[in-house]
């Protein structure tokens, strides 16, 4: 994970710092647990004090490059991160030693004031490209330097530029840079999800997926298979990142799939598609829901978003489901043995561990906020840990589950904290709106065009970014060119959403499908080109749910959205067996493209479309049955053994 995840590269602290660190890392979380039930604290002091505490970890934790972590030293932390973490501290509790100060001179900065935003913002730099990786980072810095010099900015980028200082004292000393939404969320919703996520591991609920997944699917054709699908699919309901769903459940699925006989490119894929179609299922969504909430705004609720995301997401998983299900029938594959599989009666014993899920979702629908649903949420996973001896929540499990979450948290915190600078550069100078008005000057004012061009525009934004990030990244950029065109907000920000997290399968950084590879032995490029073959669904869903919301379930019926899944599902049946070549026998190029076509017509929400389609996609499937029929009078009788 390391490779591919550098999150997952932090150093394995010994002796005093190992204490110092775990105590920093339980403290982050009591911090936070503190808030959200006796109330957050002001805007400035809140999201300071945990910047303060990501920042501060992040430099004891994540060393300046993978040289020095492998590299044996005498110190296991270099001189100068300790500087960095000390500076990092004075960071975090500057709003609030001096808070009256700050408040009363109403962004009128002293040297003092200056300095430290300085600081500030170079902090969240390093430590974003420390824990979160240069692309971002690079982004980060771009738009920066975009604010000061866009005086020499080409074309309609071009506008009066920003003073050294008041960059500074956007970023630091408004509400509108570091300290903005994204790291708002940060400090409030997405931490404790992060934290309930910590607890369901520790409670063996990661496990039990896998579990479930193989009772579920692996003695079907193609069982291995269907089991990474599934397992992923829940694996993303606790995870908030693709490559670290790729590496935990791939290390299991992935060596049995290529045991059954897929290729290693094949199996890779199926593990990259599935793990990060995970960050777009509900609940969690790799937390960019809880921002969506912030982002859109208009009285739109967390519900709103998982209820509309939801149709979406199970057309992607199942797209992927009937792909591979095509792929094992074509090879002849078959599903695990009994002997393969764990105990039925075990796994079924143990549903209860899925209650915290449960739970959590019931909550949300009932329309409980969303700081009170995650805290029952964790108090919920503790009380069903209390049923299994090895997963009973004893005060040495209880700091791990807090340490845990709050190491996961790391790498969410600098980036929000990063994407807010973006956010930052981006209201004060205008770009935003600018930029669209440029993506709909380029594709002449008309809609698919306009779509085209943000898709690309999110692909190339979301590559090597973090799910949050990523979002955060694409709303703000992408997002309004879409909005010009009248389109519903939800559909515009879950259209930029959907291709920022389809650039972790997207090649040429594809890093979802790069990690897999590492885990099959594959080729990284050709098991992204694979996985982005999966994925066909993420590639078309988004474009429909703009032109047609009934996808997502905006402004229609109840009989309206049943016809529209029914047809919809249909239509990736056909689409799949396109993309494969294989339905009830192999498809010659002629047939493959006329399934697509079909599943074209059957996926867009459009009455009379649906209805050609449905009546094509029955030709065919009698076609397929008559000519299999066909094939199997005129093949040879075997020879009686």
């Amino acid at each position: 994970m390391e490779k591919y995840d550098p999150e997952a590269g932090f150093r394995k602290l010994k002796g005093a710092l190992y204490w110092i660190t775990l105590i920093g890392l339980v403290a982050f979380s009591l911090f936070q647990l503190y808030t959200a039930i006796f109330g957050v604290l002001p805007a400035q002091l809140q999201r300071t004090i945990h910047l303060g505490f990501a920042l501060t970890l992040i430099f004891l934790l994540f060393p300046a490059s993978k040289k020095k972590r492998e590299k044996k030293q005498r110190f296991q932390v270099a001189w100068y991160d300790m500087v960095l973490a000390a500076l990092s501290i004075a960071v975090g509790s500057y709003w609030y030693v001096f808070m009256d100060d700050l408040v009363m001179r109403v962004g009128r900065l002293t040297t003092q004031d200056f300095i430290v935003g300085v600081i500030a913002i170079l902090l969240v730099l390093e430590a974003t490209r420390r824990v979160v990786g240069l692309p971002i980072t690079f982004i980060a810095g771009f738009f920066l330097l975009y604010a000061y010099f866009g005086p020499y900015m080409p074309g309609f980028l071009e506008h009066k530029g920003l003073t050294i200082e008041r960059i500074v004292r956007t970023m630091f000393f408004t509400t509108e840079g570091i300290l903005g939404t994204p790291l708002a969320v940060s400090s409030t919703y997405i931490f404790l999800f992060l934290l309930f996520g910590a607890f369901l591991v520790k409670t063996g609920v990661g496990e039990y997926f896998n579990d479930l997944s193989i009772v579920i699917a692996g003695r079907r054709v193609g069982g291995p298979a269907k089991v990474a699908i599934f397992s992923s699919a829940l694996q993303g309901t606790i995870s908030g990142s693709s490559v670290a769903n790729v590496v935990t459940s791939g290390a299991f699925t992935i060596p049995m799939m290529k045991r059954l006989g897929y290729d290693k490119n094949f199996a890779g894929a199926v593990e990259a598609a599935s793990s990060t179609g995970g960050q777009i299922m509900p609940p969690v969504m790799g937390a960019a829901a809880f921002l969506m909430v912030e982002f859109i705004g208009g009285g739109i609720t967390y519900w709103d978003i998982a209820k509309a995301a939801a149709i979406p997401a199970i057309l992607y998983f199942a797209g992927i489901w009937i792909m591979t299900h095509f792929e094992a029938k074509r090879i002849g594959l078959r599903g695990l043995s009994r002997e393969e599989m764990p105990e039925t009666k075990r796994v079924i014993k143990q549903i209860y561990l899925l209650i915290p899920i449960v739970v959590v979702i019931i909550l949300l629908m009932g329309g409980m906020s969303v700081t009170k649903a995650a805290l029952w949420s964790i108090v919920s996973a503790i009380a069903v840990g209390m049923f299994n001896k090895q997963t009973r929540m004893g005060p040495k499990l209880f700091i791990e589950a807090l340490a845990d979450g709050a190491r996961t948290a790391l790498g969410v915190a600098a980036a929000t904290a990063a994407a807010g600078m973006i956010v930052g550069v981006v209201t004060v100078t205008g770009v935003g709106l600018k930029m669209a008005n440029g993506l709909l000057e380029l594709s002449g004012g008309y809609l698919i065009p306009t779509l085209i061009l943000t898709m690309v525009a999110s692909l190339v934004l979301g590559m090597g970014s973090p799910t949050t990030a990523n979002y955060v990244i694409t709303s703000t950029i992408a997002a309004p060119a879409i909005l010009l065109f009248g389109v519903p907000d939800l559909s515009a920000h879950m259209f930029v959403f959907y291709f920022g997290i389809i650039a972790d399968i997207t090649p040429p950084v594809a890093l979802a499908a790069f990690a897999a590879a590492g885990v099959s032995g594959g080729e990284p490029i050709r098991t992204g080109i694979i996985s982005s073959k999966l994925a066909i669904a993420a590639f078309i869903i988004p474009y429909i749910f703009v032109i047609s919301p009934q996808l997502m379930l905006i402004d229609t019926t109840w009989t309206e959205a049943v016809w529209v899944i029914s047809t919809a599902f249909v239509g990736m049946i056909a689409i799949g067996a396109g993309m494969i070549g294989y339905w009830m026998r192999p498809l010659n190029w002629l047939e493959r493209i006329a399934a697509v076509v079909i599943g074209f017509l059957l996926i867009y929400p459009e009455g009379i479309y649906s209805a050609i389609g449905l009546a094509a996609f029955a030709l065919m499937l009698g076609s397929q049955y008559w000519l299999l029929k066909k094939d199997n009078m005129q093949a040879p009788s075997s020879p009686a053994l």
